[in-house]
């Protein structure tokens, strides 16, 4: 099959890596220095270093060699494109492929856009319309881990069965297993949301209020994901699955979490921007608090990890006050 992953980031490399096994992979990514000195070295020094880019591997900074690798006279019927930017860069990427011959679209992001609130299927539709067969593959899977070959489950949420079925045979195989649904929503929610209980999860880590608080953090934290998730059209059993509690306690509790080391740089005393920049990497859990906290007073979900957290990372309120408002809470049914 051949597929072109536009972005070459931690891991729209890592999953490059592992399809170019059994595929014809393309990497494009925008900064043309950089992947230059990868397609030289075969290696992507800045996100995935001391990992080889297999020999087979096309990667390249041009974009219309990008899309023609998967474009209709390279045989559309076995073709997939694969987006692997940042929420902040999908809507970009839509509109330059708007218009061109692009045979379907699969993304890999987890998040809501800041100023619009959209999800990343929203803001697709948004801009290239429901004809294009769309979805989004997500679930629990560290880049590094990925890139190394390491077992992992993902799952891909499309209303289009045939599209379905082509990522499952484009990506199932080897180490890696891929489930379906065809709820966007749910699937979106739970990969966006938990990025904001792995900052909390890390900020308790941080002041080391130990791991009874840690579990707590996450099974609540479960609790306002599905809340918010049903709210907005996501179903309840989304939420146990993969792109759910699996994404969730993978990311509050995985060293490898840059949302958890935002959360552990907090409670340390440095401040939001000293950590992003140590970080070097999108966390998406920053971009996101805002965008949900927003939505959930809109739509009247309770969300109270949240807006704890949002209040550490933008209203100047202290870690250690977020978890005593968390405690000070009134008690309630956990159903609730």
């Amino acid at each position: 099959m051949n597929i072109t992953i536009l972005g070459a980031g931690a891991w729209g490399s890592a999953l490059a890596i592992a399809l170019a096994q059994r595929h014809n992979v393309l990497l494009w990514g925008r900064n043309e220095k950089m992947i230059a000195a990868a397609s030289a070295q075969r290696e992507n020094v800045i996100y995935l270093p001391g990992l080889h880019l297999p020999a087979t591997l096309i990667v390249t900074a041009d974009f219309a060699q990008a899309i023609d690798h998967v474009s209709p006279h390279a045989n559309a019927n076995d073709s997939l494109l694969i987006v692997a930017s940042s929420v902040a860069g999908i809507r970009s990427l839509a509109e330059q492929l708007r218009d061109l011959p692009i045979p379907n679209i699969v993304w890999l992001c987890k998040g809501f856009e800041e100023q619009t609130r959209l999800l990343p299927h929203q803001i697709v539709r948004q801009v290239l319309g429901d004809a294009i067969p769309a979805g989004a593959l997500s679930g629990p899977s560290f880049a590094q881990e990925v890139a190394h070959g390491m077992p992992c489950a993902l799952a891909i949420a499309t209303d289009h069965p045939a599209l379905s079925e082509r990522v499952v045979a484009a990506v199932h195989g080897g180490n890696i297993r891929v489930y379906s649904t065809d709820d966007m929503v749910g699937v979106e929610v739970g990969g966006a949301v938990k990025n904001i209980m792995a900052i909390a999860t890390g900020i308790a880590d941080g002041l080391n209020l130990g791991l009874n608080a840690r579990a707590a953090l996450i099974t609540r934290g479960l609790a306002e994901i599905t809340r918010l998730g049903i709210a907005l059209g996501g179903r309840s059993e989304t939420f146990m699955g993969l792109s759910g509690v699996g994404d969730l306690i993978l990311t509050c509790t995985g060293d490898l979490s840059r949302n958890r080391k935002v959360g552990l740089g907090l409670a340390r005393g440095k401040s939001l921007a000293d950590v992003v920049a140590e970080l070097g990497h999108v966390a998406e859990g920053v971009r996101c608090a805002a965008a949900v906290r927003a939505l959930a007073q809109e739509r009247g979900v309770d969300m109270p990890i949240t807006n704890a957290v949002a209040g550490v990372l933008f209203d100047g309120d202290a870690p250690a006050a977020m978890v005593e408002l968390l405690l000070a809470r009134t008690p309630r049914e956990e159903s609730a």
